[in-house]
């Protein structure tokens, strides 16, 4: 899972052998869960010693740990850009969610293996790394969170909306569809899945047609 961080010369180095053991974790993990993983496995897969893994991170837990806070956080990055680009060209906060569903599904269909892994572990509550989980899912609903409040403050919105639940129920819906999508329904592009999701946003958030 790349970073669109900028480092020095060394520190691209490290980042990129970081970058290597996330590859290799999420898809091991995804492919036959924690437990069943081995970090002898992951640096195979990674092509590095085993060593490099426990330098990089202190445990095979601390590494899934570092796994979910640097997808979630490529996930919230992508988001917050899809909300900032679209008040850059003069789009109401509509557009913004629109913007927000489309750059959602644009992630998950690029990391489908750390989305299923991350839905996954949302209905876990016995991991080591629930906490932080918490964290990251607030962050990533957060960015919903300030469009829907600022349609309310603009009337775009009804006031009488739940926003941490509609936030978190968009959220949802997104990765939800796009997992049924990737699973069951691969033959369907991107585009038509987001338009079938913008109906949907237009029907149930503005009131307006689609």
């Amino acid at each position: 899972m790349e970073s669109s961080s900028t480092t020095s010369h060394g520190g691209g180095r490290r980042e990129a052998t970081r970058q290597k053991l996330y590859e290799a974790a999420v898809t091991l993990i995804a492919e036959q869960g924690f437990s069943a993983t081995t970090v002898d496995e992951i640096a195979e897969r990674a092509g590095v010693a085993k060593g490099t893994v426990y330098y990089n991170f202190a445990s095979k837990s601390v590494l899934f740990e570092e796994l979910l806070r640097h997808g979630v956080g490529l996930l919230t990055a992508s988001l917050r850009e899809a909300a900032e680009e679209t008040a850059r060209r003069g789009g109401g906060k509509v557009d913004a969610l629109d913007a927000m569903i489309r750059a959602g599904l644009v992630f998950i269909d690029r990391y489908p293996a750390f989305t299923q892994l991350y839905v996954a572990e949302l209905w876990r509550t016995n991991r080591a790394w629930q906490s932080t989980l918490m964290v990251v899912r607030q962050q990533a609903v957060a960015v919903v969170e300030d469009v829907l409040r600022d349609g309310v403050r603009g009337g775009e919105f009804s006031a009488e909306i739940d926003v941490p639940l509609t936030a978190a129920a968009l959220v949802g819906m997104v990765l939800v569809a796009a997992l049924d999508w990737k699973s069951f329904q691969p033959e369907r592009s991107l585009d038509d899945v987001h338009a079938a999701l913008s109906r949907l946003l237009q029907g149930r958030v503005s009131g307006r047609r689609p």
